[in-house]
């Protein structure tokens, strides 16, 4: 029997440089970046005072308003994201079986912000003061189920959570769900709202993050020889997934195929990754061997390129073990110099970025590279976006615990 072919028709995204998906297209191809002072909370007292924040970002023109008051803002991000991505795949949601409409959505931390408000209360006014909506305001699983409610999907329905990779994983996930045959179409992708006063001290804590507060646009620096670390940045990506014969059903507008998906562990560390990007190197090999491609048809990578020290030449080992002589032709770039680094959300963004660069030719740069490192050797798309024929693109998401996911997506081709 052929393996159903799962395509991608619709999609919306919020991120630090562009809300929605003309706005932040045209950001990437600019070169520019969304990473400012922080202004969600006095961070004065920080030693990392900067990060990727929403701008002009309004919860109530999804949401009521108690729902808003009764949400965590990464499902605000999330409701609005899905919403977005349903109207631009042309979706009559009123006309497609329900039961077989999903959401699978990753976050990484979910509703932190809502912990740290309710322990402050705990702490301040005692046990009877915390709000009754606390636990559903809180855990990850509530962005999809907020979808689900507000879209009326009945399908399939859950939360990834592996850190960095979550938005990979709801990703993947959704693929293998219309390819098994348990649904036509998946809604997916990922949300984070981290940029609070406890998520920004633990990064900062653990060295994870850049402290070049006097130049917040210049901080994130991916493969660049004075890279210091990452920026963390909010925001979330949707796709709309839908099985190739009920899409052209109803004629809706296909932007690309989802041709390969790898997960894999590296079952190494915490934070690191393993040595020479091991557990990375095999994601893309399982996605390669998913998509039934060779290493020279892929044209782009989209990296994780999160600008750390480490990870950034762990990621340029992977690729060359991957590619071999392929490695030096392929066109690398790291969208995260521009919008920093959105956690659990990461995946979908910077697969929407995939897709864009599918349609329209156009490579987004690696802003901010201005000092080669000899271990990262690679074309990394330095500053300038490029135009070029790309027919097959890459997107890798690491995450802390070793979650390794690498989603390839293709132009369609009918």
């Amino acid at each position: 029997m052929s393996r159903r072919r799962v395509v991608i028709t619709g999609m919306d995204v919020l991120a630090p440089n562009g809300n929605g998906l003309e706005s932040f297209w045209q950001a990437l191809v600019n070169g520019r970046s969304g990473i400012g002072p922080i202004t969600r909370f006095d961070a004065s007292g920080h030693d990392v005072r900067i990060a990727g924040e929403l701008k002009g970002f309004d919860p109530s023109a999804v949401l009521d308003r108690k729902e808003v008051r009764r949400n965590d803002p990464f499902v605000h991000y999330a409701v609005a994201t899905a919403a977005g991505a349903v109207r631009h795949s042309g979706l009559d949601l009123g006309r497609v079986n329900p039961e077989r409409v999903g959401v699978i959505w990753g976050s990484g931390i979910g509703g932190i912000l809502t912990h740290e408000e309710q322990h402050t209360l705990l702490l301040e006014k005692g046990p009877g003061r915390i709000s009754p909506f606390y636990v559903p305001m809180m855990i990850v699983d509530m962005a999809p189920g907020m979808i689900s409610m507000k879209l009326g999907a009945k399908g399939p329905n859950y939360a990834t959570v592996s850190a960095c990779a979550s938005a990979g994983h709801a990703i993947g996930e959704a693929a293998r769900t219309i390819r098994y045959g348990d649904a036509e179409v998946m809604i997916c992708g990922g949300s984070e709202a981290a940029v609070t006063p406890i998520s920004v001290a633990g990064f900062a804590a653990a060295r994870a993050l850049s402290t070049r507060n006097e130049a917040p646009e210049c901080a994130s620096r991916p493969f660049d020889a004075e890279r210091d670390g990452f920026v963390l940045a909010e925001g979330a990506g949707a796709l709309v997934l839908e099985e190739l014969e009920h899409a052209r059903q109803r004629g809706a507008d296909i932007l690309a195929e989802v041709l390969g998906v790898g997960f894999t562990a590296d079952a190494y560390h915490q934070t690191a990754m393993a040595p020479g990007g091991e557990g990375g190197a095999r994601a893309v090999h399982v996605a390669l061997r998913d998509a039934g491609l060779a290493p020279e048809q892929v044209d782009y990578v989209n990296a994780h390129g999160t600008s750390t020290p480490l990870g950034d030449v762990q990621e340029t080992a992977a690729l060359k073990t991957v590619f071999g002589a392929h490695a030096f032709r392929l066109a690398v770039s790291s969208t995260k110099s521009m919008t920093g680094h959105l956690l659990g959300a990461t995946a979908a963004v910077e697969s929407i970025a995939c897709v864009q660069v599918l349609r329209h030719g156009i490579i987004p740069p690696t802003i901010n590279y201005e000092h080669p490192d000899p271990e990262c050797d690679l074309d990394y798309v330095p500053n300038v976006s490029r135009e070029a024929e790309v027919r097959v693109a890459l997107n890798n998401s690491f995450g802390f615990g070793g979650h390794n996911v690498a989603l390839i997506f293709g132009r369609f081709t009918g």
